[in-house]
């Protein structure tokens, strides 16, 4: 997480002094870049999940609620400052305000509640007498195993989960970076456009802390679905909004896109921990991701692609569609509610004496 500080904020401070293409590409393309990445979602999953078990998807979907109400409040101020001051200042200006307030904060963090002591969900450390709580182990056999990450990529869940993760982040990136100038294209004011994107992240907000909580009650692969439907949804309204250019249906798609899909943030790092939790989670799930970031490089470029060949989205939509699908069910062929209960289908099992988590 440090390193992520420095080379956001380094990135940030450095770029004002550039003098050729080149220089920004390597300060906010490769720096600032790099350090968002370990900042963000990838970053934290990799840590917030050890310290919830219970109400783990709450409070994840509460974390990253956070990336929304950021959003919120800097971006406008940042706007404001480039406008005012030109972008040089407002690059400095967020590079001390990252150096500033973030560096102090993560210094704070560590990685499990064991190595300082504590137990998740603040639970009271055992005593000999205290009785024993309920596993959620829902395979013994699976999680006995010290997973590696060479062990991990032999299996058909890492690749099903890979699968998964491509997929949402394609849809995700392929509707987001497009999604302002189809609205244009089909007719709408570049008020509406602007308005449409930025509801988007405001409805992402209780839609992560919503679906997280929600997540922790019925089980990690039904919010997956859900969220995915979330952008199928989306998909749907864009294609229809081409032959109906109405408002009701842009926030058919704003809703769907928002407070549905969304949800999938609250719920990466927890059901790569569920399947494969051991010490070696931060190599897995970091392969994972690797995986998934290239779905989110050609979510983009493909829909683009289409759009250049074909002269219209409809293609490129439908084929979001189909994405939303594959992603759905790649997680639940990976199924990690059959190796880990979440808190609320712990009655579903079988009580066993320990703590295996």
């Amino acid at each position: 997480m440090e390193l992520g500080v420095a080379l956001m904020g380094g990135g940030l401070l450095l770029a004002p002094l550039t003098t050729q293409p080149w220089h920004l590409y390597l300060t906010i393309g490769v720096m600032v870049g790099a350090g968002s990445v370990c900042l963000g979602y990838s970053g934290q999953s990799l840590y917030l999940p050890n310290w919830f078990i219970r109400r783990r998807g709450l409070a994840m979907g509460l974390a990253f609620a956070g990336v929304g109400i950021g959003s919120m409040t800097l971006l406008p101020w940042v706007q404001h400052m480039i406008e005012q001051t030109g972008w040089r200042t407002a690059c400095t200006a967020m590079g001390i305000v990252v150096l500033a307030v973030l560096a102090p904060i993560n210094l704070l963090l560590r990685k499990r509640p064991e190595d300082i002591g504590l137990l998740p969900d603040g639970d009271a450390v055992l005593s000999a007498s205290s009785a024993k709580p309920i596993s959620n182990i829902v395979d013994p056999d699976w999680a006995g195993i010290d997973w590696t990450l060479r062990r991990a990529i032999r299996t058909a869940r890492f690749w099903w989960l890979s699968l998964g993760y491509f997929g949402g982040l394609y849809i995700w990136y392929a509707v987001q970076v497009h999604q302002t100038k189809y609205l244009l294209d089909i007719g709408f004011s570049p008020g509406v456009a602007v308005w449409a994107l930025g509801l988007v992240s405001l409805l992402g907000i209780p839609g992560q802390i919503w679906l997280g909580h929600l997540s922790d009650r019925v089980g990690r692969e039904w919010i997956w679905a859900a969220s995915c439907a979330g952008f199928a949804i989306c998909f749907a309204a864009l294609i229809a909004l081409k032959y109906f250019p109405t408002l009701p249906l842009v926030y058919v798609m704003v809703l769907a896109q928002g407070a549905l899909g969304y949800g999938l943030t609250s719920i990466m790092g927890a059901v790569v921990l569920e399947i494969f939790q051991g010490k070696h989670y931060g190599s897995i799930f970091g392969t994972v991701m690797f995986v998934a970031l290239f779905g989110g490089a050609a979510g983009p470029w493909v829909t683009g692609l289409l759009h250049d060949l074909s002269g219209s989205y409809t293609l490129a939509f439908a084929i979001g569609i189909g994405v939303s699908g594959l992603s759905a069910l790649a997680i639940w062929m990976a199924s990690p509610g059959k190796i880990r209960a979440v808190a609320g289908q712990l009655h579903r099992i079988p009580a066993r004496a320990g703590a295996g988590r």
